[in-house]
């Protein structure tokens, strides 16, 4: 069964950085992506960045490069998000996920959405306020 458990959330100032973490476990497959998303009240859930298990390679949205970093340790089964330079509109729930088929072409033609993963943990909040 897989799980996906974030932590790191909670109330900054704008400007400020702050590091999500998703720990993983479950997983048996020998690659797959995972991802951040986050969510706003009465919107869909908006994908910011990507990285695949194996080779670490990176996929972010417009709206995530530059500012936000995603990375993963294969020791810890953990996957982060490092956000800097906060601001109000990031306020959010942030949530990890996974999926199962990883492709490297179809991640780099910047499409993915939230159809395309299998699992989900249950989503941190973030809240940027002065």
């Amino acid at each position: 069964q897989v799980q996906l458990v974030e932590s790191g959330g909670g109330l900054v100032q704008p400007g400020d950085s702050l590091q999500l973490a998703c720990a993983a476990s479950g997983l048996t497959l020998n690659d797959y992506g995972m991802a951040w998303f986050r969510q706003v009240p009465g919107k869909g859930r908006k994908f910011l960045a990507a990285i695949s298990w194996n080779e670490g390679r990176t996929y972010y949205a417009s709206t995530a490069r530059g500012r936000f970093a995603i990375s993963r340790d294969k020791n810890k089964n953990t996957t982060s998000l490092l956000m800097n330079n906060l601001k109000a509109e990031d306020t959010a729930i942030y949530y990890c996920a996974v999926d199962r088929d990883y492709n490297d072409y179809y991640y780099g033609l910047d499409l993915l959405d939230d159809g395309d993963f299998d699992f989900w943990g249950q989503g941190t909040q973030v809240t940027v306020s002065s």
